[in-house]
């Protein structure tokens, strides 16, 4: 819907492509993305349940996993019931309030689990560079403090970009090549110079993801120097293990944010950035809580519990 204002005109909604230009894919990726947004929920409220049931799980690590699963849950319910609905209704519109809404929440998570990633491996280089100072170094204080930081730090970009996006004029185009409102594809509908939001845009993205990185590698280097050192197999051992599930959600988390980078701005690589965003959006989320889950046995020993006291109360 458009409402003219004089020689401009001001969009109050936008129609969301998704995926029509492909409608055989249509039925398969409904199944396949309910199926994994299922999963996803189930996995992140099953990472969170379990360590408030378990005393072993009141650590710094697992207080910082748990905001994970929670950002994990917040950003895959900002994009996944839309790009469910677009799928099987002809409906496929979004008010611009409604637009700028999910932008700002997607946004948000975005860059707070990016810094909530760079705490995690923060509290990795504290648990291994110092393991007997590790309960006085990281104390509950510090690990709120350093929570609520990553959240105001997300909200504060957040906002900033998406005051900027909403300071643009959207002219008559108001049909978005996408499934959500993604920054390129809101910005692509609009009529007036973006110059300034996407100055904005790059000075924030940059700003974040190089803190992020510059955090996690500085955390790693040092890591990877105290193991060096280490004279025990057995040490050598249990340090890398701790690591490893966060860096491989680390290398997933940002090697999919750099294909989204590298993807070239034309109408031809929009099916790419579509499906990347998928990836994203709905696999990620998915894949933390059984990357943390498969290699730590407390947990695994807590969900047998959990399933096992079941079958028992229901016998009683």
């Amino acid at each position: 819907m458009v409402l003219n204002l004089g020689n401009q005109s001001s969009v109050t909604s936008f129609v969301l492509l998704g995926f029509s230009e492909h409608p055989h894919l249509q039925a398969p990726l409904f199944l396949m993305v309910l199926t994994i947004y299922t999963v996803t929920l189930l996995g992140n409220l099953g990472i969170i349940v379990v360590r408030k049931i378990n005393p072993k799980l009141h650590t710094p690590m697992y207080f910082f996993l748990s905001h994970l699963s929670f950002l994990d849950i917040c950003y895959s319910s900002v994009f996944t019931p839309k790009l469910l609905e677009i799928l099987v209704v002809e409906d496929r519109t979004i008010s611009f309030r409604g637009c700028m809404t999910q932008f700002f929440f997607g946004c948000a998570c975005v860059i707070t689990e990016m810094f909530m990633l760079a705490v995690m491996a923060y509290d990795r280089f504290v648990a291994v560079c110092n393991p007997l100072l590790y309960t006085v170094a990281m104390s509950p204080k510090l690990c709120a403090l350093l929570v609520a930081g990553t959240y105001m730090w997300g909200a504060l970009c957040s906002s900033t970009i998406t005051y900027s996006l909403v300071q643009l004029s959207y002219c008559e185009s108001n049909i978005i090549n996408h499934f959500g409102c993604e920054y390129s594809a809101v910005l692509s509908v609009s009529c007036s110079d973006p110059s300034f939001t996407r100055m904005i845009c790059l000075i924030v993205s940059v700003v974040s993801e190089a803190g992020s990185l510059l955090v996690i590698l500085a955390s790693y280097v040092v890591i990877v120097v105290t193991i060096a050192r280490m004279p025990s197999k057995g040490g050598l051992q249990k340090a890398f293990s701790t690591c490893t599930s966060h860096l491989t959600a680390i290398s997933i988390f940002h090697g999919i944010i750099l294909l989204l980078y590298c993807v070239p701005n034309s109408k031809s690589s929009w099916l790419l950035v579509k499906v990347a965003t998928v990836l994203y959006t709905v696999l990620v989320p998915m894949l933390n809580p059984l990357i943390y889950s498969l290699r730590n046995k407390d947990v695994k020993d807590t969900v047998r519990r959990l399933i096992n006291s079941k079958p028992r109360s229901q016998s009683t």
